[in-house]
């Protein structure tokens, strides 16, 4: 499983840990009963401390998206995938009403924010 970490990020490494699991799980990446690393192997593979991945796990638990299941390791639960992509929508609407106050804030008009967009988008292909 592929997690990619930024220590420069203003988001803490659990929060990006879970946040990139979250996203495997709603793109069916991780299916219902996959079996995740073990926080130890997680943590060693990420080059992280065993602590930030075990609050990354506690927090998918906590959230509905994975289970502990003791002595066999944490599994992808069954996840409704249409609240799950509701939250992400919340969340990047977040996203967008900050960046379009500061857009209005300095006189950057909606074409100069949809072309920001477009490119943005294009560059994950």
């Amino acid at each position: 499983m592929e997690i990619i970490i930024s220590n420069s990020s203003e988001i803490p490494i659990y929060e990006q840990i879970k946040e990139q699991i979250k996203i495997k799980i709603i793109s069916s990446e991780l299916k219902e009963d996959d079996l995740l690393p073990s926080i130890r192997t997680l943590a060693k593979d990420l080059h992280c401390s065993v602590i930030t991945t075990k609050n990354a796990y506690e927090e998918l638990v906590k959230e509905g998206y994975i289970k502990n299941v003791p002595s066999k390791g944490f599994y992808v639960a069954k996840v409704n995938k249409d609240i799950a992509k509701e939250e992400q929508l919340n969340k990047i609407e977040e996203f967008m009403d900050k960046a379009v106050s500061i857009a209005k804030m300095n006189s950057i008009n909606k074409k100069v924010l949809n072309e920001i967009l477009n490119i943005l988008y294009e560059e994950d292909k």
